[in-house]
């Protein structure tokens, strides 16, 4: 069998080539100093370039259509077919690389999922630092494991190759560019090609956990999550990058769970990985100080900008990017929850960045509304975070990860729906984009308030304390100005709960929200007819 074929000859020449196999974080950054891969900043970390590839590149991702991925990966412009022969070509010459290149590959073996669930990974990279970053952000096995890890033993494992200094053919392989990420879902293989942006290796995987965790009744989920001190209460934030997760689950008051990627299995949540991808762009101690405190020896910084000489941080500049990334193992979180597992979430949070101001700063929503705005996946995608973009552009993202999403998103909808149903969550949408206007008009939303409201809802005090009302545009229920919401937040100004009322013109407002629900419908229209999804629209669509 080619899979047995291509299992063989990949064992055989990591047997014959040295290579770097699950060096310690601190061999990794001095092979990564010592290789000029990256520099050592003044608060111990390495900060390293990722060149012209400064975020994902969606239109580069490929899944080989095979007899397996046919009848259930939902193909088109987010999971682009690639044929098995090129492939096995692209294969072919990533192997000849690593045979014929004079410098050593560097190997990470461990887990993905820290559940019920596992699946075993190894990471083969060129660039030591690359390894670094696996190291960091997955979950590494104890010494018996990595010695299982090295045999023959793991049928199930995945190999992701990451290099960096090969590229794709766009005449002979048919690519959009010479760079390419593939994944072979038979063969449980990932090609990353011609990026050196490490974020790639990392969504690979999550592409993986999405297929395969439906099959067995779980839902996989793009979320950060946390917990209260005695482990009750878990709470989850979906939610694009940029829209705040990472910000906003790193609370001080809470244990932190994850930030980026989770499970929700038959006992309650688990963690994907083993570290933790924070965007860091104007990143303070004062507004983000668990984050801030994780900047330290062993972390990996990706684009920000390092003074040549003082090697001091410049979390404010954005001249490489705004997208700067630290990828720090989760245990620099002091007080994360290690394993990163627990019980069934009692709070989900949807976060938006609403680049139009149209949308509130709080709402709760129904069970309806939830399916709805969970498989919309709205939100304004923040510059950065893909190539090209550099002003908020709006975007549906289906269950806020649509680029990981293999299946048909209608298939995490109701696996969601299902769950809220057995389970009982309280879901509220939060606003963390714009008000008083639209981008480039009004102003972010506060975090300060974000913060307050968020905490409020986590408690179950908002539901319980507060009168709610209707709002006219999706039908969301929003906390009611007046004396009641005064007592309980008299720092927030009531006359954000009404976003009309935050817009010096308040016909642009309406202008803009007519064409906010039109954007909706508009893309919620690609789902018509799949698992009740009328159902979904009348109960949980907006009312314009």
């Amino acid at each position: 069998m080619i899979e047995a074929l291509l299992a063989e000859r990949l064992n055989t020449t990591l047997r014959c080539a040295h290579a770097y196999t699950n060096l310690s974080a601190a061999q990794l950054v001095e092979h990564s100093l010592r290789r000029r891969e990256a520099v050592l900043t003044k608060d111990g970390a390495v900060a390293a370039q990722t060149g012209k590839f400064t975020g994902r590149s969606p239109k580069d991702k490929y899944i080989v259509q095979d007899d397996y991925t046919t009848s259930r990966v939902h193909f088109g412009a987010v999971n682009q077919p690639m044929d098995a022969a090129t492939f096995h070509r692209l294969y072919e010459r990533a192997i000849h690389h690593i045979e014929s290149a004079s410098s050593a590959p560097y190997v990470f073996s461990g887990f993905a999922g820290a559940g019920q669930v596992r699946w075993p990974i190894r990471v083969i990279t060129e660039y030591a630092w690359h390894s670094l970053f696996s190291h960091q952000l997955f979950i590494r096995p104890t010494p018996v494991e990595a010695r299982q890890m090295t045999s023959d033993s793991l049928p199930d494992a995945w190999t992701i190759i990451d290099l960096p200094s090969v590229k794709a053919n766009p005449v002979t392989d048919g690519t959009h560019s010479d760079t390419c990420i593939a994944i072979s879902f038979t063969e449980r293989t990932v090609l990353l090609l011609n990026t050196e942006y490490a974020g790639e290796i990392k969504k690979s995987v999550f592409t993986i956990i999405n297929a395969l965790c439906p099959e067995q009744g779980l839902l996989p989920m793009h979320c950060s999550a946390n917990v209260e001190p005695g482990g009750s209460n878990p709470a989850l934030f979906f939610g694009l990058s940029g829209t705040g997760k990472t910000t906003l689950s790193a609370d001080p008051s809470r244990r932190l769970i994850g930030d980026d990627e989770h499970i929700w299995e038959r006992d309650g949540i688990a963690n994907v990985e083993g570290g933790c991808y924070a965007k860091c762009l104007h990143l303070t101690r004062e507004h983000e100080p668990q984050i801030w405190s994780a900047i330290r020896f062993g972390t990996v910084l990706e684009n920000v900008d390092v003074d040549p000489d003082t090697r001091e941080v410049d979390f404010a500049s954005a001249r490489l990017t705004e997208n700067t990334r630290a990828a720090y193992p989760i245990e620099y979180i002091e007080g994360a929850v290690i394993p990163g597992i627990a019980g069934h979430p009692r709070t989900i949070i949807f976060l938006t960045a609403d680049a139009s101001g149209v949308l509130p700063p709080i709402a709760r929503l129904s069970k309806a509304q939830a399916m709805y705005h969970y498989l919309a996946g709205y939100t304004s995608k923040l510059a950065g975070t893909e190539r090209g973009v550099t002003n908020p552009e709006a975007t549906f993202s289906a269950c806020f990860g649509a680029p990981f999403l293999p299946l048909h998103p209608t298939i995490y909808a109701k696996l969601l729906g299902d769950l809220l149903d057995r389970y009982d969550a309280r879901v509220y949408l939060v606003n963390t984009g714009w008000t008083g206007g639209p981008y480039g008009v009004g102003q972010r939303m506060p975090l300060a308030i974000t913060r307050q409201l968020v905490q409020a809802a986590l408690s179950g005090n908002l539901g319980a304390a507060l009168d709610w009302e209707h709002e006219p545009v999706f039908g969301l229920a929003v906390p009611k100005a007046g004396t009641h919401f005064t007592e309980h937040f008299p720092e927030i100004p009531t006359q954000l709960l009404t976003p009309r009322l935050t817009w010096a013109d308040p016909e642009a407002y309406d202008v803009a929200a007519r064409a906010l629900v039109e954007r909706f419908r508009a893309a919620m229209q690609t789902y018509a007819g799949y698992n009740a999804f009328d159902a979904i629209v009348q109960d949980g669509g907006p009312l314009l």
